[in-house]
């Protein structure tokens, strides 16, 4: 992604580091609230937790041991990668059953029950949820428990691991499930049964028969014997391995002293190192050491600069979060939001309704349907407790609110305050007034804050907007009406002045309307519910599939929480234009956008430079499907809103886009995104001014462990992009014959010859089995593709690690050069070279031209002119450097 600050980036990620508390372990008691009676009537200790490690490379990775039953001392280990969150304190299970909570509240037990205890909440998607609950002796040690285990499993390094580690971890993996009938196995065999032992005799093993045997013949082509050089290993880094898209002063070739130190890493024999050689056999572990991995850990890193306009970001968004299931019917969970705030996402979504109970609450659900209903405080404390553990950038909270009481929504503004304390931000920054012409903040200007997103109400007078909330219909039986078209000004009223008229669908309501300017005939509702397109949209049974009633009218204590971040009617790109108000925003169902995206894609692109726009999918998607979020990236959208219960392909692209830039939640426009001075059209086929399209080559050669199963699979690769990048299932491999292990194809290559925006396109690798089943799939930024022969992990859909499954591929990305200049480049990359042809070319066309008799005349021109040549050889150079630049002048 284009923005990355100039010069070399300080990389920010460090390397999983764990206290001597949980290397050493504390004493728990697990719990659950379903215990048999054998729990209660067994005596019982704490049992041990601690951290196991079975690596101590660079990237080290942990498993978690703890005891099940005390007394049968039984290991169950959990991958740490897996655990989604650690919590302690108020936010923790708690034992519902007295007699459980009697049982852990005993004994030289420090501090309150609730302070104690630790609950690791694990699950394969955000949906399937599990909770392990402890007990802690005292609560310091849940405490650090808690943010140490919270912090390992949040780690991009540890979830970006390379192959060998990959194995050591599949090795703890098969001990924990059958210890002592492997270990018997290898002991009859002589071979070493410890874990240390054998994870380095498997590791060694397992690196020599990964490669196909074909590869480091190419390697060690040219090598003396079965050794290669330094120099030998220095070419193939620099020629192979290294981007050439990178600046060579920022980051120069690698020079033989690093080389050789890199090979220490790898090459056991000392003496050979002494030589300045190595066996064939280092490279094989340099290809899946963290120096080869296919993403640079600079982009993993929060390494984009944060301090552009709100609007210049992509922002990860979720649509009705507190959905489980589809839109119709299923639970509403209030752990979705603490789910989808620690995948990264930045913006979501409450629907808030007016509670029937007697304590008059405010609830959240899809209005209309037969989903179930979650308590509205809950929420805001669930969004309190997990808004910034994964990222300290602002969140926004988009309301939908229905609640056509007042009294509850004071109560609504009064938890939000409460609640969210200093984090919510109230009055818009001295730097940033809500006026014309000024820019939004910048997310690193917002750090730390909670931003609402709900319709304002400009009330002339409190008296006024009582009248007004007053006057608000409270029969739902009007959900199915459509949205009214804005009323015509009439000619008694004064400009600024309210008028109240009756409502053209309801003749028992009447709706106040402010006149905003009578010379051009615009009135703005003051009830602007009707002016989002967010409603108008929810209306029309063509897209939202369902009805829903239009928004309440906004109190005074909801419209003062509301700054940056105001809903607004979508009129015209021009209009707004014309206004200049950064803080206005308007919500666009996929249909309308898609529309809009289709007759003014110039115009979209600049719209979003300025305002945010947030997109939602239509309401006939009732299983809870996607759109695709590319189309809407393309233009610039920033709150492209996804249903993130549903793991499809748009799910997995939206994963795989936020992965980056230290998973923030937020990723930077390209440039001509955000600049006044630049347009650019999304269906643009030629190159972009100021951007370098990329050429990109990729070649399966082999994969690893995609299946347990006797079957046949195959791999496709995709790119996603610009309308002009994108392919669909560009390659497909030939189906392996009843191989999953290691099957090999090397075949031909697949060429993205011109990728016009690179910085917009991404990478899909993705194995299946011959059947079509799902294995694993990769998707990659192109700008974060590390060129070369590299091992790329597989994830599943929910971009969570498959530990073993891999391919290796041999990538090449470079700058697109149109084949008529193909020369001319080369000749600038290798000047030297290239006049030294021109030179040979010459002498060979004068041999074929001399005449008899003037053989010696030429010698001794030859002889002169290599002196010349010797002396002002560079002259020839910077002349023929001049002339090729001003060819690429020309092309350009």
């Amino acid at each position: 992604m284009a923005g990355a600050q100039p010069g070399t980036h300080a990389l920010k990620l460090k390397p999983s580091t764990v206290p001597n508390t949980l290397q050493n372990g504390s004493r728990f008691m697990k719990w659950d609230d379903v215990m048999s009676d054998e729990y209660f009537n067994t005596p019982r200790t704490p049992s041990l937790m601690s951290l196991l490690s079975p690596s101590l490379s660079l990237y080290p990775f942990f498993s978690l041991s703890f005891s099940l039953l005390s007394l049968l001392q039984e290991t169950e280990l959990l991958d740490i990668t897996h655990i989604k969150d650690a919590r302690t304190g108020k936010s923790t299970k708690t034992p519902k059953e007295a007699k459980l909570r009697e049982l852990l509240d005993v004994g030289n037990l420090v501090g309150r029950i609730e302070n104690r205890l630790l609950t690791i909440v694990t699950g394969p998607d955000m949906v399937n949820i599990t909770y392990l609950n402890f007990m802690a002796l005292q609560e310091e040690e849940a405490t650090e428990w808690a943010e140490e285990l919270f912090s390992l499993a949040s780690n991009l390094l540890s979830h970006n691991m390379n192959r060998e580690t990959s194995l050591e971890k599949a090795i703890v993996r098969m001990f924990s499930a059958d210890k002592k009938r492997v270990e018997t196995a290898l002991e009859h065999c002589n071979l070493p049964f410890g874990r240390p032992e054998l994870s380095s005799v498997f590791s060694q093993q397992y690196v020599q028969s990964l490669i196909p045997d074909y590869f480091s013949l190419s390697f060690c082509r040219g090598a003396k014997g079965a050794y290669l050089s330094v120099d030998q290993m220095t070419e193939f880094i620099n020629e192979r391995q290294r981007d050439p898209r990178l600046n060579e002063i920022l980051y120069p070739p690698l020079r033989p002293s690093q080389t050789q130190t890199l090979m220490e890493k790898y090459e056991l024999n000392h003496s050979l190192l002494k030589q300045g050689r190595d066996q064939p056999g280092t490279d094989r572990k340099y290809l899946v050491s963290d120096e080869n991995g296919v993403i640079p850990p600079e982009k993993l890193d929060q390494s984009e600069d944060m301090t552009f306009p709100l609007s210049h970001y992509f922002i990860n968004s979720s649509h009705n979060t507190y959905l489980t299931a589809g839109q119709l019917a299923g639970s509403s969970s209030v752990e979705m939001y603490r789910q989808v705030m620690l995948a990264g996402c930045r913006c979501v979504e409450l629907d808030c309704w007016k509670g029937r109970t007697t304590e008059e609450e405010p609830v959240i659900t899809h209005g209309f349907t037969m989903t179930s209903e979650i308590c509205f405080k809950e929420v805001i404390e669930a969004i309190a407790e997990c808004a910034f553990k994964t990222s300290p950038f602002p969140v926004i909270l988009s309301f939908e609110n229905h609640v056509d009481s007042p009294k509850q929504q004071a109560k609504m503004a009064e938890y939000c305050r409460s609640i969210f304390g200093d984090a919510l931000l109230i009055d818009p920054l001295e730097k940033y007034p809500l006026e014309s012409g000024v820019p939004l903040p910048s997310p690193q200007e917002l750090i730390g804050k909670i931003l609402i997103k709900n319709k304002k109400s400009h009330k002339p007078s409190a008296a006024h907007g009582n009248k007004r909330m007053a006057e608000q219909p409270t029969n739902q039986s009007v959900a199915a009406e459509q949205a009214t078209d804005e009323p015509s000004s009439p000619s008694n009223i004064t400009e600024g002045e309210p008028f109240i008229r009756n409502d053209n669908n309801n003749k028992n309501t009447f709706r106040v309307y402010e006149n905003v300017n009578i010379l051009s005939g615009e009135i703005e509702a003051e009830d602007d519910d009707d002016d989002d397109d967010d409603d108008d949209d929810c209306k029309k049974t063509s897209d939202e599939g369902t009805a829903e009633e239009r928004e309440a009218v906004a109190t005074e204590e909801m419209s003062t929480l509301v700054n940056y971040v105001q809903p607004t009617k979508f009129n015209s790109f021009e209009a707004s234009k014309k206004v200049n108000r950064s803080f206005q925003m308007s919500s666009f169902v996929e249909t309308k956008a898609l529309e809009h995206l289709t007759k003014s894609p110039v115009e979209f692109v600049e719209y979003n430079k300025q305002q945010l726009s947030r997109i939602y999918p239509k309401g006939t998607r009732v299983d809870s499907s996607n759109y695709m979020p590319q189309l809407f990236w393309n233009a610039g959208c920033q709150l492209v809103a996804l249903n993130f219960q549903t793991i499809d392909l748009s799910m997995q692209l939206n994963l795989g886009m936020y992965e980056y830039n230290g998973k923030s939640g937020y990723r930077l426009k390209p440039e001509f995104m955000r600049r006044p001075d630049k347009h650019f059209d999304p269906f643009a086929e030629s190159t972009v001014d100021g951007i370098v399209a990329n050429t990109v080559k990729v070649k399966i050669i082999s994969g690893q462990f995609l299946s347990d199963k006797k079957v046949g699979v195959y791999v496709e690769l995709d790119m996603f992009g610009l309308p002009v990048d994108t392919r669909r299932k560009a390659l497909k491999t030939k189906t392996s014959q009843s191989n999953a292990i290691n099957p090999v194809w090397d075949e031909d290559p697949i060429i993205f010859k011109k990728v016009v925006l690179p910085t917009l396109a991404s990478l899909r690798i993705a194995a299946f089995e011959e059947g079509g089943k799902f294995i694993g799939h990769r998707i990659i930024p192109v700008p974060a593709i590390r060129p070369g022969y590299r091992y790329i992990g597989l994830r599943n859909e929910k971009n969570q690690s498959l530990i073993l499954p891999a391919v290796f591929v041999y990538i090449e990305v470079k700058d697109y050069v149109p084949d008529t200049f193909a020369d001319v480049i080369e000749a600038l990359s290798n000047p030297i070279r290239y006049v030294n042809l021109l030179e040979q070319r010459s002498q060979q066309l004068a041999a074929l031209t001399l005449e008899e008799g003037e053989e010696e005349t030429s010698k001794e021109v030859c002889g002169r002119k290599g002196v010349m040549d010797s002396k002002n050889g560079f002259s020839s150079i910077y002349m023929y450097l001049e002339i090729l630049l001003h060819c690429c002048c020309c092309w350009c």
